[in-house]
């Protein structure tokens, strides 16, 4: 007879070695909501056909179980002798101690929005929620409404009662996704796109911009431009393989095609552009940028320009700023401007650009003396905190001295 197996007693628990990380679950209990809005044409016609007898809606599915709601026009219980209509839901699938939360609302249809309303969610229930413990079990009221009431109230109306019901499941289950997560990497579509133009794979357009030469696809450009969409598929000139375009610097088109790929622009060439020697806010790379999403309704790109020459807004830049939101639609821009000019009018005034301004758009003045007007209720309603934009102006003399206010 073999010799019994001899096992190794446990490990004191001394023995750090020994321990195992402890472990943890979570149980949930929640409801799963569902609604089904049932109505009931030719109520009159229904009254007569019976005390216990009802009218079913279609069924419907909440928490993986099928539901239907009953109407008693001449009402379930007998005693009442059909002094009131009831309504119930039921279980109409098979099932054992399903816990649910009911609500029923019958519609006022005056639009006064007095609905009448039975609901067990948003408040406490002594005994939880109501169990139905086999297929055909209901839960609702016998004496629902008088049936004499409903009947010259705002709930009938054309003959027609409407009701709505929401059924919560009550549900437990164990929960993961609380006490453990998985890392999600951040997008990299932008870069799967951006390489798609950089290859040039299944081009199918190519645009020849003042000599230079760029392959795109037709399907991503129209999917983020309605020009384009509308340039290839909408009209005779979408068959052409080759498109010209005279009127943009390829730096420009290159900048754009890198946005409607990555949904990004290469922030050192904005920065590159914007401290130029150059002072015209004309010949930007952004400003350039902005005429193009103008010209083809790329409207996340305007506002990433918008938002770029925001920050270039000072005394010197801003009618030329102002100019350039006027020319490309570029709203939240225009009003920045304006509103920093009125603050700053005497300043601004004494500028080169507003002399630009004068001489070209005439209108834009007009506009910064009616926010002007504005910015002069803000400081009367303000207490004089601020000095007055009219008070800046009638100072005549020299700016140089003083530090003038620039917001952005």
């Amino acid at each position: 007879m073999a010799d019994p197996q001899r096992f190794p007693p446990p490990q004191s628990g001394n023995n750090k070695n020994s321990l195992l990380s402890p472990t943890s679950s979570r149980s949930v209990t929640e409801t799963v909501n569902g609604s089904h809005k049932f109505v009931i044409q030719g109520y009159s016609l229904a009254k007569g056909m019976g005390i216990g007898k009802h009218i079913a809606s279609d069924n419907f599915t909440v928490g993986g179980y099928q539901w239907a709601i009953y109407f008693y026009p001449d009402g379930k219980n007998p005693e009442d002798n059909s002094t009131y209509v009831s309504v119930f839901i039921a279980l109409a699938s098979e099932g054992t101690d399903v816990r649910a939360l009911f609500e029923l609302t019958l519609m006022d249809q005056s639009g006064k929005g007095k609905h009448k309303v039975h609901s067990h969610f948003d408040r406490s229930l002594d005994s939880g929620p109501y169990t139905l413990k086999y297929r055909g079990s209901m839960w609702g009221y016998k004496r629902f409404f008088r049936r004499a009431m409903l009947e010259t109230s705002d709930y009938l109306k054309d003959d027609c009662l409407k009701i709505n019901c929401t059924v919560g499941v009550v549900v437990s289950a164990i929960d993961c996704s609380r006490l453990h997560s998985i890392q999600v990497p951040d997008s990299d579509i932008g870069a799967q796109f951006g390489a798609l133009l950089e290859n040039m794979d299944g081009s199918d357009v190519i645009f020849n911009v003042c000599g230079e030469t760029f392959h795109s696809h037709k399907l991503v450009l129209a999917a983020r431009s309605p020009v384009f969409r509308s340039e290839f598929f909408e009209s005779s000139e979408g068959s052409n393989q080759e498109i010209v375009i005279s009127d943009m610097e390829p730096s420009v088109f290159k900048a754009m095609l890198h946005f409607i790929y990555r949904d990004s622009l290469v922030e050192d060439e904005l920065v590159a552009s914007s401290s130029t020697s150059d002072p015209s806010e004309f010949d930007s790379l952004t400003a350039k940028l902005l005429a193009a999403a103008d010209r083809y309704n790329l409207t996340r790109l305007k506002t990433v320009c918008e938002s770029h020459l925001c920050k270039e807004i000072s005394v010197n830049s801003v009618a030329q700023i102002l100019a350039l939101a006027e020319k490309y639609h570029a709203t939240e821009l225009k009003a920045v401007c304006l509103r920093f000019a009125a603050e700053n009018l005497a300043a601004v005034m004494r500028s080169d650009g507003f002399e630009y301004l004068k001489e070209n758009c005439p209108s834009l003045q007009s506009e910064i003396l009616k926010t002007v007007a504005g910015c002069e209720e803000d400081c009367s309603s303000g207490g004089g905190k601020s000095r007055s934009v009219w008070a800046q102006l009638s100072d005549g003399g020299d700016t140089n001295g003083r530090r003038v206010r620039q917001r952005t």
